[in-house]
């Protein structure tokens, strides 16, 4: 969908629809709805008044103007109650919006900002707001429908009416940021939704290659004998099951001063776990295509982060590999040797991630970075705890979590803390190696990372647990947005773009 910034009235504005907006509770439309209504005679009012328009969140009223202005159809979307009022019901209302129009059969609309005018909120930020609803809101994976439906319709066009032109610069620079945060979101999303198949190691390598020829970022990808001389036995104990050969993926981007040191982004790359030889249930391996959505947000992140230009240095880290059983898979009760010389027993091989982490972690060390941040779709138990609309995070540094909670609280992605208690590591501790690869049933999430803890060294880290936000289900268990249709949420990269937009500020 092209998005662009115009100077004009939005009731002057020639295009299939309007979008204008209302607060519950007001019964005499202001600002740019009133325009709009005083250009209808009063339909907009007539509206409210009637009943048939209260404002309420998400609320959706469309009808045409019978040739009153230019445009042929008004859509109002309600804002809600104003003391709620903030930027993700920007996102939300932006969406639905969106949504709702494309179900109608239009392909083109212009609309007012939201929430800029008594709603208070920052210029910049409500158009960035306004742009990620509708780019996120609209998104669809159709890459394997061979049938559609004939009155489906796409969005091809969304406008911004900027009333003061002195206002136009800085929404066209909000609307390329935006745009450009949303399609690594989306990017993300496809990479996430795609079958095992044709997303396997090799081809996650070839795709970040991609991503990094077209912008300026380096890319290194190790095969398996360069992984095999580094001693990442983590990586490769996982590996071992499947024909398919692994693939380490570097990637890094400086953008900010020369010799600083950069911040690390790990992300678990399992294109497809099966559990390995302590197999899965088979409904249980239906969704593990998406084992690998912590390495497609790593790629995703670097990718806006290059095209964004922003001051800091990174290395994004993807250790990609299958989880399949085989002749010469990983056996319960095998001890693997790690990059940094810890060794793991290995008690349950579908206890994979925390595995192939131990050697990315490891390896981004190398780096001496001045932070290191994971995110791995690691463990059902912090499901159990904390649902699917939550991101748990667990690390050594409240510096880095009260950055994650500020983001998280522009971005609408939620993050909460998990204890690291060292008692916990009781529960991980071996008979015969260094470490054992799994804590038993109680504290799952929390027992994965204190081992993840282990291969940090003393840098500051926080660890992102991703398995339940990867993803909405539709069910009421899962995030209720809309901006984040069924599927694949592509968690992480807004939050952390966030996060290193925000790096250099004082904290």
């Amino acid at each position: 969908m092209q998005i662009q910034a115009t100077h004009g009235r939005i009731e002057e504005a020639a295009d299939s629809a309007i979008v204008v907006n209302l607060f519950q509770g007001v019964n005499a439309p202001g600002g740019a709805t009133g325009a709009v209504d005083r250009a209808l005679e009063g339909m907009i009012a007539e509206l409210i008044q009637g009943g048939d328009l209260k404002g309420k969140f998400k609320e959706v009223v469309l009808f045409r103007t019978g040739g009153r202005i230019p445009a042929e159809r008004v859509l109002v979307v309600g804002l809600g109650d104003q003391l709620e009022f903030g930027l993700d019901r920007i996102r939300e209302t932006s969406a639905r919006a969106a949504t709702f129009l494309r179900e109608s059969g239009v392909s083109s609309y212009t609309t007012i900002m939201h929430g800029t005018g008594i709603g208070g909120v920052d210029l910049r930020e409500a158009t960035e707001a306004l742009v990620e609803g509708a780019l996120l809101g609209s998104y669809r994976f159709n890459r394997y429908r061979t049938e559609r439906d004939e009155d489906e319709v796409e969005l091809t066009s969304m406008t911004v009416a900027v009333k003061d032109a002195e206002n136009l610069e800085t929404v066209q620079e909000a609307i390329q940021w935006a745009r450009t945060v949303s399609e690594a979101t989306n990017f993300v999303r496809d990479l996430v939704a795609s079958p095992a198949r044709d997303k396997t190691p090799r081809e996650l390598a070839r795709v970040a290659q991609e991503v990094a020829e077209g912008a300026s970022i380096q890319c290194t990808v190790l095969d398996e004998k360069q992984a095999e001389e580094l001693n990442m036995g983590g990586f490769l104990g996982v590996a071992r099951g499947s024909s398919e050969p692994p693939r380490f993926i570097i990637l890094e981007y400086h953008g900010g001063p020369k010799g600083e040191s950069p911040i690390a982004l790990v992300g678990k790359g399992i294109t497809f776990d099966s559990g390995g030889l302590s197999l899965k249930p088979a409904k249980s391996m239906e969704t593990m295509k998406e084992d690998m959505a912590g390495a497609a947000a790593v790629i995703g992140v670097l990718r806006a982060a290059a095209e964004l230009k922003l001051p800091v240095n990174l290395v994004g880290i993807a250790p990609c590999t299958e989880n399949l059983p085989g002749g010469r898979a990983t056996k319960p009760g095998d001890v693997l040797t790690t990059h940094l010389g810890t060794t793991i027993e290995v008690l349950n091989t579908d206890a994979e991630g925390r595995l192939v982490l131990s050697d990315g972690l490891g390896y981004a060390t190398t780096f001496n970075p001045q932070a290191i941040f994971d995110m791995a779709t690691l463990t059902g138990a912090c499901m159990v705890a904390l649902g699917r609309m939550t991101t748990g995070m667990m690390g050594t540094s409240e510096e880095l979590m009260d950055r994650l909670r500020r983001a998280g609280a522009k971005t609408g992605d939620y993050v909460w803390p998990l204890p690291l208690y060292e008692e916990y590591e009781e529960q991980i501790k071996s008979d015969i190696a260094d470490v054992k690869n799994t804590g038993g049933k109680y504290a799952g999430a929390i027992t994965a990372a204190l081992l993840l803890k282990r291969f940090v060294k003393d840098v500051p880290w926080v660890h992102l647990d991703i398995a339940g936000t990867r993803k909405t289900t539709g069910e009421a268990d899962s995030l209720q947005k809309e901006y984040l249709p069924k599927g694949p949420t592509g968690v992480g990269v807004r939050l952390l773009i966030q996060v290193l937009r925000d790096w250099n500020q004082a904290t």
